[in-house]
């Protein structure tokens, strides 16, 4: 029985640990997938980051056990506290600042991915 729980936490937790992962090797980056933020408005790429790391924070919560409030809100605050980090790491980047703006951008990406996905589970229950 421990083992499983080992491996369920694992799929739960993993996937958040490696899209942070993922999101700190490009924030390590002084221009970061020119391909992609030359023709994409980077408010929206913020938005659409966080909402992601948001929805796997929701997922892992929830699979955790925790309810779909307390879920939400912890997914909010987790995927918000990264944002913050990360905007900070910039400061270290060169070419890059941290900018409140962008962390504000993350925030609300953060809350409608957090949202989305925890109501979209709540209704597949």
């Amino acid at each position: 029985m421990p083992r499983r729980r080992l491996t369920t936490r694992l799929s739960l937790w993993l996937p958040p640990l490696v899209y942070m992962a993922l999101i700190f090797y490009v924030s390590s980056q002084s221009d970061p997938l020119p391909e992609v933020t030359g023709y994409v408005w980077d408010k929206l790429l913020h938005a659409i980051e966080y909402a992601g790391l948001a929805a796997l924070f929701g997922r892992a919560l929830l699979g955790e056990g925790l309810g779909s409030v307390t879920s939400f809100a912890a997914a909010l605050l987790l995927a918000a506290a990264y944002g913050g980090t990360d905007e900070y790491h910039q400061l270290s980047v060169p070419l890059r600042t941290a900018d409140l703006q962008d962390w504000m951008v993350d925030v609300g990406g953060a809350c409608l991915g957090a949202l989305v996905y925890v109501l979209l589970a709540r209704r597949a229950v």
